[in-house]
């Protein structure tokens, strides 16, 4: 739903994987073909791929300071047994946790989730506080504050309705 660049680094991979599902529609691009291969998903993969991506959704919402929109599993639990490993470049030394296998989604996001700790840009990914909505978004602003993936949309929507409240 929003019109705003994707999430820094490896966070876009995080925020793609939680944007596969229109809460509003109920489309999932993880249905399709095309939706899974993005992934590198297969169909056996897809109830952990869904797992996870809930899980994710109900961290961001509590970056936004909202409880989760469902029950779903810790997501601590389920990136323990991510297996990763620490990479170091030998041109200049650098390091970085990856994957320790390339086709294991948990591990590349486990892999995201650690970069983004270490850039402290993990808590800026949220997810909005419409219910109707729920999409990923990387807050930007200078406060870190914002509440929706788009103003133009949902902020609209959410005011709207609050000021309709207000005349009845």
């Amino acid at each position: 739903m929003s019109e705003r660049p994707s999430a820094p680094g490896s966070l876009a991979l995080v925020e793609a994987l939680v944007n596969t599902l229109d809460v509003e529609s109920g489309a999932d691009a993880l249905d399709t073909p095309e939706g899974r291969a993005r992934f590198g998903l297969t169909e056996e993969g897809l109830p952990g791929a869904r797992e996870l991506r809930e899980s994710l959704r109900a961290v961001l919402l509590a970056h936004a300071g909202h409880p989760p929109h469902r029950p779903v599993t810790p997501l601590g639990e389920l990136l323990a047994d991510a297996p990763l490993v620490v990479t170091v470049d030998p041109a200049d030394g650098s390091a970085a946790l990856a994957a320790a296998r390339a086709g294991s989604l948990t591990a590349r996001i486990a892999a995201a989730v650690a970069e983004a700790l270490v850039a402290d840009t993990w808590t800026r990914l949220k997810a909005c506080e419409a219910g109707d909505c729920l999409w990923a978004y990387y807050d930007r602003s200078p406060a870190g504050r914002r509440r929706w993936c788009s103003m133009q949309v949902c902020g609209a929507r959410a005011k709207m309705r609050r000021y309709r409240a207000k005349e009845t």
